[in-house]
């Protein structure tokens, strides 16, 4: 057995995924976050016990592979949610990238075979789900000196024309403190009506964690696809507290959930109600797990937006009941990153959904979906907001999958609940 030795503080704050060992087994690749930003792709060798690093981005290493003759290193880097990535042939020092691939979505896997010369990739885009290529890394690269890439599957079907499909385009705007926040949008392919453009509704999507990263996927099945192919934008900001940007700006949002993360979706709105083709009197929100949270917070912290439709998927709405009744290994974190429910019940009861539910508009419509057995979300926490607004007349729909827990395990769930949300964000903004 190998042990780096760290430092507690370094131990316990750092991040390491183990790589491949080198092909004379006297060291092994790793990818770490060691004292840095950002995710950086060293080398350690067991000979010296030393730790030597081969790249340092401003971006987080996501992948890495070595050809089993040691000849071809690779690896992945998350520029603005896109995959970038890199060859070095460990004979030369020559560093290359794929130029014709990066950029392009988001690279799930990676594998090099034995001699160097080819890679497997397993990769998805905002309009592909996840398929599977073959790049020619060494030979027959073509005269703009691209490689040359084969996709082995074509995992969508149905038979959709790809000019149906909406790659989204990478926004930035400023906070309300300066702070620069990036953000996808897919917007509709616009229609001309007797010369003038329609106007399209519009939805916050918010990503769940927090601290993780919204990234041009296929994501929730191609929701985005379907919402923007029925005239709907959909803006969907990395706030801060979003991987990928660097340690600092993921915590950002520790002991701050609905604090300044959500001056960031305020903002969202902002720019999105700016632009000329959004109707501000459409808009509405969309969020899973922290993104729930995100969502009644939206609907009941920022009532200014008049939001037309809201849905909430396995989210909290008590930040204090929350914290109480997550599973026992959670626990020791929350002080951290969400407050102690003992000794911080009102901090947390202020940055509540639950607290503000007389501000929501009364034209709202809200979609609440819950797993029965949700260990981390419980349900307690949609039964909470949905009876408090039930008691007040608000009318919601409240989906329970009785076999589910946090998220969905089984795919005609998955399908049903999407398929849900489809229709009342549609119905609801159009």
């Amino acid at each position: 057995m190998v042990q780096i030795k760290l430092s507690k503080d370094d131990a316990e704050k750092s991040r390491f995924i183990v790589g491949p060992w080198s092909s004379d087994g006297k060291g092994f690749y790793l990818i770490s976050d060691l004292q840095r930003e950002y995710a950086s792709l060293g080398f350690y060798d067991i000979d010296k016990s030393k730790l030597e690093w081969l790249s340092i981005s401003e971006h987080d290493i996501e992948l890495v592979d070595l050809s089993s003759d040691g000849t071809t290193l690779a690896w992945i880097e998350n520029v603005d949610g896109y995959s970038s990535i890199f060859t070095k042939d460990l004979r030369n020092g020559k560093v290359e990238e794929i130029t014709n691939l990066s950029l392009n979505g988001v690279i799930e896997d990676l594998k090099i075979s034995p001699d160097g010369k080819r890679m497997g990739i397993m990769m998805t885009t905002p309009i592909t789900p996840s398929d599977i290529y073959m790049i020619d890394i060494a030979n027959d690269k073509d005269d703009n000196n691209n490689n040359n890439i084969q996709r082995i599957t074509h995992s969508l079907l149905g038979n959709i024309p790809n000019d149906l499909l909406i790659k989204p385009e990478l926004i930035r705007y400023k906070s309300f403190d300066g702070l620069e926040i990036s953000a996808f949008l897919y917007e509709p392919k616009e229609e001309i009506v007797i010369n003038k453009p329609q106007k399209f509704g519009a939805i916050l999507s918010v990503h769940g964690g927090p601290t993780a990263q919204e990234r041009p996927l296929y994501d929730y099945s191609g929701l985005y696809q379907y919402l923007a192919n029925n005239r709907l934008a959909v803006i969907a900001p990395n706030f801060r507290g979003s991987t990928g940007y660097g340690k600092g700006f993921e915590k950002k949002i520790y002991h701050d959930w609905g604090g300044n993360e959500l001056k960031d979706l305020e903002y969202a709105v902002k720019w999105l109600i700016s632009q000329k083709e959004i109707d501000p009197t459409r808009i509405g929100v969309f969020g899973a797990s922290f993104g729930g949270f995100a969502a009644l917070s939206c609907i009941t912290r920022l009532p200014q937006f008049n939001w037309k439709a809201a849905v909430d998927i396995v989210g909290p709405s008590n930040l204090v009941t929350f914290a109480k009744a997550v599973p026992e290994h959670w626990k020791r974190f929350m002080g951290e990153l969400v407050g102690d429910p003992e000794k911080e019940e009102s901090f947390l009861k202020e940055r509540s959904p639950i607290t503000y539910v007389d501000n929501i508009n009364p034209t709202t419509n809200l979609l609440v979906i819950q797993g029965a057995n949700d260990p981390r979300v419980v349900m307690n926490e949609s039964d909470q907001i949905v009876e408090r607004l039930r008691s007040k007349s608000v009318d919601v729909e409240y989906m329970v999958f009785e076999d589910e827990g946090h998220g969905f395990t089984k795919y005609n769930n998955l399908v049903r609940a999407l398929k849900r949300s489809a229709e009342f964000l549609v119905k609801g903004l159009t």
